[in-house]
């Protein structure tokens, strides 16, 4: 985990207010929950923070991220609108592909995306991936990890598809990692999400 940077990008459509994670409470606070969690792992590793992006129709991206920041983040923010995860996603990896190009990054990046829907734009999803991996020059440079909190079936489909299928249409690397609510059965999301970034 360590000489990496962390990016996380957090779902803020309006499904992420349903009420379906354990003791009754939303998405949102399951996904504010497990942002801190990283932020306090990443700190002893990154003590620079690290990135987090929010996003529904538009995003907005925080840099330099601590473990107290995240709080405020949240506060500042409601689940409201669309999933427009392709635009977010070109944005962390050019950001990425910028800083590589300043000589500004470390062995790599992790990206984690936490969504619970299915993308606005799910062609627009696979090609900013695909062109990434592209860019890039080692497996393990950048690495994308989905994580779907809920349950929506259509959304753990396609978000499986970008796991499995990528490399046959086109992308250079697998770089996309996939973990589903099923495989998360016995896990918190703060758990799971801690998982994903030390793999």
């Amino acid at each position: 985990m360590e000489n990496r940077d962390y990016t996380l990008i957090i779902d803020k459509s309006g499904s992420m207010s349903t009420p379906d994670q354990p003791g009754g409470r939303s998405r949102w606070d399951a996904a504010q929950e497990s942002t801190l969690a990283l932020a306090r792992k990443c700190e002893q590793f990154d003590p620079d923070g690290i990135t987090v992006y929010l996003f529904s129709s538009r995003f907005k991206r925080y840099d330099n991220v601590n473990s107290s920041k995240v709080a405020q983040i949240f506060q500042e923010n409601d689940p409201a609108g669309t999933t427009n995860l392709a635009a977010v996603l070109q944005d962390a990896a050019n950001n990425y592909f910028q800083k590589k190009a300043a000589g500004q990054t470390k062995t790599g990046e992790t990206i984690v995306v936490i969504t619970d829907g299915e993308p606005d734009d799910r062609k627009g999803v696979m090609r900013a991936i695909i062109e990434a991996s592209r860019q890039m020059e080692r497996d393990e440079e950048l690495a994308i990890s989905m994580i779907q909190v809920g349950s929506d079936a259509t959304a753990s489909r396609f978000l499986k598809a970008l796991d499995d299928e990528l490399q046959g249409a086109g992308a250079k690397f697998d770089i996309c990692d996939t973990v589903t609510m099923d495989d998360m059965a016995d896990m918190t999301l703060a758990e799971v999400l801690l998982n994903a970034v030390s793999d």
